[in-house]
């Protein structure tokens, strides 16, 4: 294969990425802020967003650790806000299961919701993309994201106090997801599924350490494979 399309698609994958950054680089300010006034140390701070790198499990992580619950709690908790990773595993397999084990091992550290969500967009538009042109698709995709991640955590947590923790960065994470979801809903079969996963996680708010949204993932999951059963009849 010509180097040049491998090239061209890791260039298309870090052009898409880009406007991310307006999302990435608040949200992980925002984290370094209230992570250092939790008590943790710069390279604590760096530590963590390195070892977890999935803004959702950190916050959650760090609320509970102010708040004193258990080791026990703090660690099942993040698990769990972080099982959706499982999902977007096993959704991904597909497209970038066939490459050798070090490039999976690079897939499965950098798989988080950006890279995940405008991946699959991208290889469900270009299905013909070869195993390579996908890794350097998602590569592509990784470097505007990944590490202006590490970057701006240490930012934040160098500024402190500077930047108040209500300033409503926490904003950004729903609009994300938001961005992110809206360009996946292009089917009946997607329609169904997120309206079945909101209407669950909604009922099982209740469940404790964030398992309502395991269960919502899981079910709506469920209710768009069977839309896609009943229309493929």
């Amino acid at each position: 294969m010509a180097q040049s399309q491998v090239m061209s698609s890791y260039w298309r994958g870090a052009r898409d990425a880009t406007p991310f950054l307006l999302v990435v680089v608040p949200f992980a300010i925002l984290f370094g802020v209230i992570a250092t006034e939790a008590g943790l140390t710069v390279f604590e701070t760096l530590s963590f967003s390195v070892v977890v790198i999935a803004g959702a499990a950190q916050f959650t992580a760090i609320q509970l650790m102010t708040d004193n619950a258990p080791t026990i709690v703090v660690l099942v908790s993040a698990l769990a806000v972080n099982l959706r990773m499982a999902m977007y595993s096993a959704s991904i397999t597909p497209h970038l299961g066939p490459l050798p084990f070090w490039k999976r091992a690079i897939v499965g550290y950098f798989l988080v919701d950006q890279t995940y969500a405008a991946s699959m967009l991208e290889y469900e538009r270009v299905p013909k993309m070869s195993v390579t042109e996908k890794f350097a698709y998602f590569l592509g995709v990784a470097s505007p994201i990944c590490p202006p991640w590490y970057a701006a955590t240490v930012a934040g947590a160098y500024m402190g106090n500077i930047i108040p923790a209500n300033l409503g960065l926490d904003m950004v994470l729903p609009i994300a997801f938001l961005a992110m979801l809206g360009p996946a809903l292009r089917s009946r079969a997607h329609i169904f599924a997120a309206l079945a996963a909101t209407v669950l996680a909604l009922v099982f708010a209740w469940v404790p350490y964030n398992l309502g949204l395991i269960i919502a993932g899981i079910g709506g999951m469920m209710v768009g494979a069977e839309t896609e059963r009943r229309l493929a009849r």
